[in-house]
């Protein structure tokens, strides 16, 4: 019977050794990464049984790019998260990406392997999620995002100076999104330009009727795209990665055309205004 293959994904090259020596000894086929690219490269080339990785390498949550990636290309591997700081957030983020156990690293490396061993006795828990298009997940989470976004922008010093109600500030966006679902169902060859959008132009008329600078537009619109990657970020273990990156390319591209849009016509109400009556 083959050995049990494990990959192990952490920066730390003295754990990295004393763990490679106990889980060899205890007969299982052991390979070690480094860091999230040698480990994303492992994955794609070999199939492992079990996957342990850090959550901190040194990025706050590289652990879980790697487990993702994991569940993507082998969803009935059992995946592991160690870290050493256990806090709910971080343990709420691994269950999102469904890793099969959150263990402790100041736990004694061999009370750490005998945890390691019964949870491949138990087997992993992870069943693949329903996968659903960019544009299904944008089109459910929009009004999240829309109230995400509104709370971000009355945060900001600049934008909140500007005093407008909650349908002011936000009615522009619910044909934004449509627009967006709209497009990334269209799947135009990529660099497509989107259609024309009339919202967008009446969006930069309305502003600088409102008292907006053509800054506080451009960072509305990075705060916008910060916000639908933060939602694609929460449904990524649904999202088909092969897929991802073209769409959020195509995400980016169609937030930047609408703000494009806008500023012409901004500019043409500026320029109107400074006309002599």
């Amino acid at each position: 019977m083959a050995a049990t293959k494990i990959l192990l994904v952490d920066d730390d090259e003295m754990l990295n050794t004393i763990m490679r020596s106990l889980l060899a000894r205890e007969g299982f086929d052991i390979t070690v990464a480094c860091n999230v690219r040698e480990a994303l490269k492992l994955i794609s080339s070999e199939r492992y049984d079990v996957l342990l990785s850090d959550l901190h390498m040194p990025g706050a949550a590289d652990g879980l790019t790697v487990i993702s990636a994991m569940r993507h290309l082998n969803p009935n591997a059992i995946a592991v998260l160690l870290t050493s700081f256990p806090e709910m957030d971080v343990a709420a983020q691994a269950i999102l990406r469904q890793a099969d156990e959150i263990m402790i690293k100041r736990t004694d490396p061999t009370e750490l392997v005998e945890s390691i061993k019964r949870r491949i006795a138990s087997g992993t828990t992870y069943s693949r999620p329903k996968l659903e298009s960019v544009a299904t997940i944008l089109e459910r989470a929009a009004p999240s995002c829309i109230e995400d976004w509104f709370l971000e922008v009355q945060l900001d010093r600049k934008l909140s100076l500007v005093p407008l109600t909650p349908e002011q500030r936000c009615g522009h966006l619910p044909q934004v999104f449509r627009d967006l679902v709209a497009r990334l169902r269209a799947a135009l060859p990529f660099g497509s330009q989107g259609a024309v959008s009339p919202s967008a132009a009446n969006h930069g008329l309305t502003r600088r009727r409102q008292g907006y600078s053509a800054a506080m537009m451009v960072e509305e619109s990075r705060i916008l795209q910060v916000c639908i990657f933060h939602t694609l970020e929460k449904n990524l273990a649904s999202i088909d990665f092969s897929v991802l990156l073209s769409q959020v390319m195509t995400i980016a591209d169609e937030v930047d055309s609408q703000l494009r849009q806008a500023m012409e016509c901004y500019v043409e109400e500026s320029v109107a205004d400074s006309l002599p009556a």
